[in-house]
């Protein structure tokens, strides 16, 4: 397939939904904070958060401009209340990408689908349908997921799957779903205590289904947006620049996945490999820890940006600005 990804002029990455929001925080040159009404008037409801994640990706070169939602959260209800809370035009969206078949990034799907007008593509890998899986237990027990993606479904209320085990460019080019995520990097090594049944037998579970967005900004280089990457961030980005040619990386975004007793040994292994391909952007979301994002708002003092619900993201080429 062709995988040229087309460089575009202004990427803005609106928080849907994340595990913080804080309406006190101030914007800078790269964030704005949605904590004013716009009118000079506080908001008198507030945006809510979740164990979840769901971004708003838009992207603009020339006079054409698309939109598209990454993930829906975890509940059913806090996606859409900020969509909500913050005047958004569901209308706008051209497609939906899902990043893997985890609950936390699939909650608010099936009610968007049946509020969006006209059939809406889906990109998902087709590893994101299996079930049943499960996180074992030190006492060798074993938790369930949820089940959370069905094609009937999805199909019932207007969703056209397209599946997207191999990268897949969307919105004229300027958008790429990264499909499956080569693995390389000898410290990211996904969830250990992640198992799927298969044919009446458990087995690992590699998340194969996990994917990221990537994005060129012209003049500055490549955008990487993970979900959780379960892959593996530094993957996620090394990935990102082998199969866009990207020599930059100016930013990345998303949950790295680094919280807990079985992630937190990696933090520096992670820090120090994105250190060394020097992103001018740096925000972890989501299941990254708060042990993590701490140590990631010491290591990047001029990259990193905490983030929050209702926080837009804008980058723009050098000619843009």
């Amino acid at each position: 397939m062709n995988n040229r990804l087309r460089e575009v002029d202004r990427i803005e990455i609106l928080t849907l939904m994340d595990n913080y929001a804080d309406v006190i925080l101030g914007n800078t040159k790269v964030v704005r904070r949605a904590n004013l009404a716009g009118n000079g008037e506080i908001f008198r409801d507030t945006l809510v958060g979740e164990h979840g994640l769901s971004l708003l990706v838009t992207v603009r070169e020339g006079s054409a401009e698309h939109t598209i939602l990454f993930d829906t959260g975890y509940s059913a209800v806090g996606v859409p209340h900020n969509m909500e809370h913050l005047g958004l035009d569901l209308k706008k969206i051209e497609a939906i990408a899902l990043s893997h078949g985890h609950m936390d990034h699939l909650g608010a799907l099936n009610g968007l689908l049946e509020k969006m007008p006209g059939p809406m593509p889906v990109l998902v890998h087709p590893d994101a349908f299996v079930s049943p899986r499960y996180l074992t237990r030190k006492d060798g027990g074993k938790d369930r997921f949820p089940v959370m993606l069905d094609r009937g479904e999805i199909e019932n209320r207007g969703g056209r799957i397209k599946e997207t085990a191999a990268p897949t460019l969307i919105c004229e080019d300027m958008i790429m779903v990264s499909g499956e995520v080569e693995r390389t990097t000898s410290f990211e090594r996904g969830m250990p205590h992640a198992v799927v049944e298969r044919n009446g037998k458990l087995e690992k579970d590699p998340i194969l289904d996990d994917q990221a967005l990537f994005l060129l900004l012209k003049g500055k280089g490549l955008v990487v947006i993970g979900g959780c990457s379960h892959a593996g961030i530094v993957n996620t980005v090394l990935y990102g620049k082998k199969i866009t040619g990207a020599q930059a990386v100016h930013a990345v975004l998303g949950g790295f996945h680094l919280a807990g007793p079985l992630f937190e040994p990696i933090i520096g292994d992670t820090i120090d490999a994105l250190k060394a391909m020097a992103p001018e952007v740096v925000v972890p979301m989501h299941c990254t820890g708060w042990k993590a994002i701490r140590r990631f708002s010491d290591a990047f003092p001029s990259a990193f940006v905490l983030n929050s619900v209702g926080s837009t993201f804008s980058f723009s080429s050098a000619s843009a600005t």
